[in-house]
């Protein structure tokens, strides 16, 4: 009896967080639509930086149509991924890479006053506008270059999925230093930066120590490498690499949040939220 009451407990919990990330979502979408021009500004912006990059790219590629085994539309599928999982994380968790001056400025006690999981109510709080144009700008590479078949379809949806999760664990795990050591806001940016900047680049140009650091300690390897070992070429072995170094990741950002929660010092921060 204890084993089926605690198992509908935790069905009844699940199901409840369920709701609560679609409203989270709902509002998000509705609080952004209140401003529609600004909205479809910032995105489309975002959409067209994005082009942008890879109009670049297309002039280097003019020149040498093939680099360690990368033409153009690898880089754009690179682009795709990249942008495309960074844009679903930040469209639905907003807030993931926000974490270090949530909790620097003491803000954390509005979401501790709820009775919610306080990492996932932090994170599904906000929407970011130009996100919505790094999604699209995913999608709609996708449809230009990439594999239109259903198995296609199918590894660029999960390739989207790894990158979205991976740049939440790693940001997750950044922003959680502000725990131990402060405000750790700088520090927080500069991952972020030098994160986003190695995923935009084809992983093959970098060699020995380099690379090996891309795969370890900075694993933006496994985002730039996805167009490839997983679109083009699927390799098994780097497929389940990658899953399991995402999944692993990720559980550690809970567990180093969990910790750094209970070192947490209130900032008497006086806000309500609905």
């Amino acid at each position: 009896m204890g084993d089926r009451a605690d198992s509908r407990r935790a069905g009844g919990s699940f199901l409840s967080n369920v709701r609560f990330l679609l409203t989270c979502w709902k509002v998000n979408f509705a609080s952004a639509m209140e401003y529609r021009i600004s909205f479809f500004l910032m995105a489309g912006m975002m959409f067209v930086n994005n082009f942008m990059w890879l109009f670049f790219w297309s002039l280097f590629f003019n020149r040498f149509p093939v680099v360690n085994g990368w033409d153009l539309n690898d880089v754009m599928m690179l682009w795709a991924v990249g942008a495309g999982g960074f844009g679903w994380a930040s469209m639905l968790f907003g807030n993931f890479h926000r974490i270090a001056s949530i909790v620097a400025a003491g803000q954390l006690d509005v979401y501790l006053s709820q009775p919610k999981p306080v990492l996932l109510h932090v994170i599904a709080s906000r929407m970011s506008l130009t996100a919505i144009g790094d999604f699209a700008f995913g999608i709609v590479v996708y449809l230009l270059v990439g594999d239109h078949t259903i198995i296609g379809a199918l590894l660029f949806t999960v390739a989207m999925l790894i990158s979205g999760v991976l740049f939440m664990a790693v940001m997750i795990i950044a922003g959680c230093c502000s725990f131990f050591m402060g405000n750790s806001e700088g520090i927080s940016q500069q991952v972020f930066n030098g994160f986003l900047a190695l995923t935009t680049y084809p992983s093959d140009i970098f060699r020995g120590l380099a690379k090996m650091l891309l795969f370890s300690l900075v694993p933006a390897g496994f985002i730039s490498y996805l167009p490839i070992g997983m679109l083009k070429h699927f390799d098994p072995l780097f497929a389940f690499s990658a899953i399991a170094i995402t999944v692993l990741l990720f559980a550690a950002a809970v567990v180093f949040f969990q910790i750094g929660l209970r070192r947490y010092t209130s900032g008497n921060a006086i806000a309500m939220r609905g």
